[in-house]
C-alpha cells in the first residue's frame, strides 16, 4: 500500500510539472505582437470583425460619418445651428476636430485591413476557402474606406502595404490624387467580388457580412464616380440577371427601414452596416476608438440626429421642404400619398390613418392639430428615416446610441436606378433604362414612365433620375453629397442655383418661439421660395454661402501639421482650387436643368 502511494505521487508530481510546462508556452493573449499573432485563420477573423467593429464608430458610421454627408446634399438642412452648422453652410473651416473623425476612423480600419492583406499573401488560388473569405472582406473594407475618404477629402494618401506603419515615413504619406484613390478603390472591390461568395452561397455566414454582390455593387458605385458608364452597367446588368446573388425588391418600402431579423439582410440589401436590436445592447455608450465598455450599447446615434427634440433627439438636421413638397407632388395611381414619404418624413397626413402605424411618433399618436418640428427653436421637418419613429417600438430616445435599426448602404433598388443612369448617359433614353425605373416606381404604386415622355431627351431623363426618382426613394439617405460631386451640379451655374432653391428651409417658425411672438406662424412643410430670402430674413439657403472647393471637407490643420508630406486639398485653399477645371478636362459634362413640366 505504502508502495502504491508512493508511486501515485510520483505520478501526480511529474504530471503537475508537465502540466505546468505546457501552460508556462502559453501566449499571453495580452501582449500578444505581429509576430506571434495573425498567422492563423482564426487570428485574421478576429481582425476582420475588428474591421466591421470600426465601421461603427462616431466617424465612420455611427453619427457623423453618415450624416456630415446629408449637409452637403440638398435634401437635408441643419437645424441646430450649431453642430453641423459650418457643414450645412460649406463654410467648415480646416481647424474644426470634427473635420478629424472621418479621418481617423477610417485610416484605423485601413490599419486592420492592411495588416490581414499581410497575412493572405499574393496567390489567390493558393489560399483555403476560409482565407478567401477573410481576404475578399478585407479588400472589401478597404475599398469602403478609400471610397469614403476619396469622396470627402479628395486627396487623401493611399497606404497598402502594413509594414509602412513601422515607421512615421511610411505612415505619414503624401496626397494622393483623386484618381489615384479611386484606382485603388476599383482594384480593392473588383478583386474582392472575385473571393467573395454570393449572398446566396455564403446562407447564414452571409448575413451581415460582405459578399461579392456588395463588391459588385461598390465597385459600379466607384466606376460612376468618375463616370465610366459603360464599365458600370456592365456590372450592374451582372447584378440584376443574379451573377452574384438573388436580389429582389422588398413589397413593402418599410422593411429596410425596421430593426429584427425579418427585415434586416433583406433580399434588397446588397450591404448594411449592423447594429444590436433595442432591448440586446449594451448600458454604455460606445462610438469612439478610445472607448473599449464591454457594455458598449452597438446602436447608432442618427436617430439622436433626427429625432425631434421633444422626444428626447438632439434635432441636429431636419428634411428639406423642396423633399417633403416633392412627394406630395404625385400621388400614387389609387389616389394615396407615396408610402415612402412616411418613411422618410415625420409629418401628420390624413392618409396615415390605417396604413402601416398610422399617424405615430415613437408610440405617441399625432392628429392634425400636432405639428412636428425637429428644432423647439429652429424648427425643421423631422427626418423618420433610420429612427424608430414610425416602427412603434419605444415612447422617444433613451439617449444618443439606442437606435439598433441597420444602416442599409446599397439597395437593389439603387442598383436598378444606377443602371437606368448609365444607359441613359450610354444611348439616351431607351425602354430598358424606363423599365428599369418603372421597377422602383411600381413598388410604390406610381404610374409607369413612358419612354414618350422623354422624346429622346437625355438631360430630361437625367432631371427625372436626379430629382425625382433618386430623392423619393433614397431621400435623407447616405450619398446625396457624392452624387453632387460626381453629377458636376456645384461646377455649374445653373445647377447651383438650383441646388440652392432645393435647400431653403424656414429657420424660427414663429408658433414655435415665443421670442418672436410678431412672426406670422408657418408650418415647416410649407412651401419656401428662395426668391422670398431677401424680405424674409426667417429662410436660408445653406448654398448660399459655399465657395469653389469647399464641396469637399478640408484636411484638418492637425492632421497636416503633423505629417510634413501632406498638404490641403480644394477645401484648405478657398477660391484657389476651382474643380470645376478638373471637371471638365476629364472630358465630363454636366447636365443642364430641365423643366419637368414641359
Amino acid at each position: 500500500m505504502k508502495l502504491y502511494k508512493l508511486t501515485l505521487a510520483l505520478f501526480l508530481g511529474v504530471s503537475s510539472l508537465i502540466s505546468c510546462g505546457d501552460k508556462l508556452d502559453l501566449t499571453n493573449p495580452n501582449l500578444q505582437t505581429t509576430g506571434t499573432f495573425g498567422n492563423t485563420a482564426d487570428d485574421l477573423e478576429e481582425c476582420v470583425i475588428a474591421a466591421y467593429n470600426h465601421t461603427r464608430m462616431e466617424g465612420s458610421y455611427g453619427r457623423v460619418g453618415y450624416t456630415i454627408d446629408l449637409t452637403r446634399g440638398d435634401e437635408v438642412w441643419n437645424s441646430s445651428q450649431v453642430w453641423y452648422l459650418p457643414f450645412d453652410d460649406f463654410t467648415v473651416p480646416a481647424t474644426d476636430d470634427i473635420c478629424t473623425w472621418i479621418w481617423r476612423e477610417w485610416y484605423y480600419t485601413i490599419n486592420v485591413c492592411n495588416f490581414i492583406l499581410s497575412r493572405t499573401g499574393d496567390d489567390n488560388a493558393a489560399l483555403s476557402e476560409k482565407m478567401k473569405r477573410i481576404k475578399g472582406q478585407a479588400l472589401f473594407i478597404r475599398g469602403l474606406s478609400y471610397y469614403n475618404l476619396a469622396g470627402y477629402y479628395q486627396t487623401p494618401p493611399v497606404i497598402t502595404n502594413y509594414e509602412n506603419y513601422s515607421s512615421l515615413d511610411g505612415l505619414y504619406g503624401a496626397n494622393n490624387t483623386y484618381d489615384e484613390v479611386f484606382d485603388q478603390v476599383e482594384k480593392d472591390f473588383s478583386e474582392a467580388m472575385t473571393l467573395l461568395p454570393s449572398r446566396d452561397e455564403g446562407g447564414e455566414w452571409a448575413k451581415g457580412r460582405a459578399t461579392c454582390g456588395a463588391a459588385a455593387g461598390f465597385y459600379a458605385r466607384a466606376l460612376m464616380m468618375r463616370h465610366k458608364y459603360s464599365e458600370a452597367l456592365a456590372v450592374l446588368k451582372d447584378i440584376i440577371d443574379k451573377k452574384y446573388g438573388t436580389y429582389q425588391l422588398m413589397a413593402n418600402y418599410g422593411d429596410n427601414f425596421r430593426e429584427g431579423s425579418a427585415y434586416e439582410n433583406n433580399a434588397e440589401s446588397l450591404y448594411e452596416v449592423q447594429f444590436l436590436d433595442y432591448g440586446s445592447q449594451g448600458t454604455d455608450e460606445e462610438w469612439t476608438p478610445v472607448n473599449t465598455s464591454p457594455n458598449a450599447t452597438q446602436g447608432h446615434a442618427v436617430e439622436s440626429n433626427f429625432c425631434p427634440i421633444d422626444f428626447s433627439g438632439w434635432a441636429d438636421l431636419s428634411a428639406s421642404p423642396w423633399l417633403y413638397n416633392l412627394f406630395k407632388a404625385e400621388r400614387t395611381k389609387d389616389g394615396s400619398l407615396d408610402p415612402r414619404l412616411y418613411w422618410t418624413i415625420g409629418s401628420y397626413e390624413p392618409e396615415w390613418e390605417g396604413f402601416e402605424n398610422g399617424n405615430v411618433c415613437y408610440t405617441n399618436k399625432i392628429t392634425v392639430n400636432d405639428t412636428l418640428r425637429t428644432n423647439e427653436i429652429n424648427g425643421g421637418i423631422p427626418i423618420a428615416k433610420w429612427t424608430n419613429m414610425r416602427t412603434n417600438l419605444y415612447n422617444s430616445v433613451v439617449n444618443g446610441l439606442r437606435c439598433g435599426i441597420n444602416l442599409r448602404l446599397m439597395r437593389y433598388s439603387d442598383v436598378l436606378l444606377r443602371a437606368a443612369e448609365c444607359e441613359n448617359e450610354i444611348s439616351g433614353p431607351t425602354a430598358q433604362a424606363i423599365e428599369w425605373i418603372n421597377q422602383v416606381r411600381r413598388r410604390a404604386n406610381l404610374s409607369d414612365l413612358s419612354l414618350s415622355d422623354f422624346s429622346g431627351d437625355k438631360d430630361k431623363l437625367f432631371e427625372q433620375i436626379a430629382n425625382v426618382e433618386r430623392p423619393k426613394e433614397f431621400g435623407c439617405e447616405f450619398g446625396r453629397g457624392f452624387d453632387l460631386i460626381r453629377w458636376g451640379f456645384f461646377y455649374n451655374e445653373g445647377r447651383l442655383q438650383q441646388m440652392k432653391e432645393h435647400a431653403v428651409a424656414l429657420r424660427n417658425p414663429g408658433k414655435f418661439n415665443d421670442k418672436l411672438p410678431d412672426v406670422v406662424p408657418i408650418p415647416p412643410t410649407a412651401p419656401v421660395s428662395y426668391a422670398d430670402m431677401a424680405t424674409n430674413p426667417q429662410i436660408k439657403s445653406s448654398f448660399d454661402t459655399y465657395s469653389k472647393g469647399q464641396e469637399f471637407l478640408p484636411i484638418a490643420l492637425g492632421i497636416t501639421n503633423a505629417n510634413p508630406n501632406l498638404t490641403g486639398n480644394s477645401a484648405d485653399h478657398v477660391e484657389a482650387f476651382d474643380n470645376a477645371l478638373w471637371f471638365s478636362q476629364q472630358g465630363w459634362t454636366v447636365h443642364p436643368v430641365k423643366d419637368l413640366s414641359k
